[in-house]
């Protein structure tokens, strides 16, 4: 073997509770391919330095986590267009030429797992409902906007926050009181949980969830633990539920295949790999 071996790897803080890293190793053993995925604690005063070393050191990309997807699109030198969209990157391309390539595959992602867990959910079904408005949520809601879904409904504790995003997306996106949340889950085909209530060490969910019904596709971006009490809920109202961990696979498919030319498969290997 001649040549650089191929890196890649998670920059956030904190890092080590990333599933990434067994998860691309998985694929990188699976298909006999060199390289390797590397989780990096990185601080924010030192994030424009590292990525700027990191390709002289063989790197070919990394993943951006939180709290850096907002500011790595000031430092990117290409950014596509869902991205600026979204306001967020969570992969990033190192070029050949030297510049760096910030995307943002979530709400690939997010479609991926909904399709692969909800077969029989159509976007025109009717109104989506979405809880929260962080960065999660707008890369959602971009996806559904674009695979044509009417209406979406969105609510957050902080109104504010949801008004931004129903002004940077249009009037296809309402805006719901969070007192009131409860309220539009009966008219809804699907309802997706983007906040972080129901994770392990996290405030409870405390929407109330008595308008579910049968039939309605409930999803939750939360995957610690995978079975949330929003999808548990769902489950006994009858509801098709999803859970949160095949987003985290789908959407680290499209930056594998960048970096190490190979396009994954996500399949029952890949989701015991990231559980393990």
């Amino acid at each position: 073997m001649t040549g650089k071996i191929p890196l890649a790897g998670v920059i956030g803080s904190p890092i080590s509770h990333s599933k990434s890293p067994q998860l691309h190793r998985h694929w990188l053993r699976t298909y006999g391919l060199a390289g390797d995925y590397i989780p990096m604690d990185v601080a924010a005063a030192d994030l424009e330095q590292v990525l700027r070393t990191l390709p002289k050191a063989g790197f070919v990309g990394v993943n951006i986590t939180i709290p850096h997807k907002e500011a790595v699109l000031d430092l990117a030198d290409l950014v596509t267009d869902r991205a600026t969209l979204i306001g967020a990157a969570n992969t990033l391309i190192f070029r050949k030429d030297g510049q760096i390539h910030a995307d943002n595959t979530d709400g690939y992602g997010f479609l991926e797992n909904l399709k692969s867990g909800a077969p029989n959910w159509r976007p025109a079904a009717g109104p989506a409902t979405v809880l929260g408005a962080g960065g999660a949520a707008r890369a959602v809601v971009a996806s559904l906007l674009d695979a044509g879904v009417p209406e979406i409904l969105i609510s957050n504790r902080t109104r504010v926050r949801a008004e931004k995003l129903a002004d940077d997306f249009g009037n296809r996106v309402t805006v719901i009181d969070w007192v009131q949340a409860g309220n539009i889950l009966e008219d809804s085909a699907l309802v997706v949980n983007t906040t972080s209530l129901g994770m392990l060490g996290k405030q409870a969910m405390r929407v109330p969830l008595d308008g579910l019904r049968r039939d309605t596709v409930v999803t939750d971006l939360v995957y610690a633990p995978l079975r949330t009490d929003l999808l548990v809920a769902a489950e006994t109202a009858g509801c098709v539920t999803v859970d949160g961990l095949g987003m985290l696979l789908h959407q680290a498919v499209p930056a594998f295949e960048r970096w190490f030319g190979q396009r994954p498969e996500v399949d029952s290997a890949t989701r015991a790999a990231a559980l393990r």
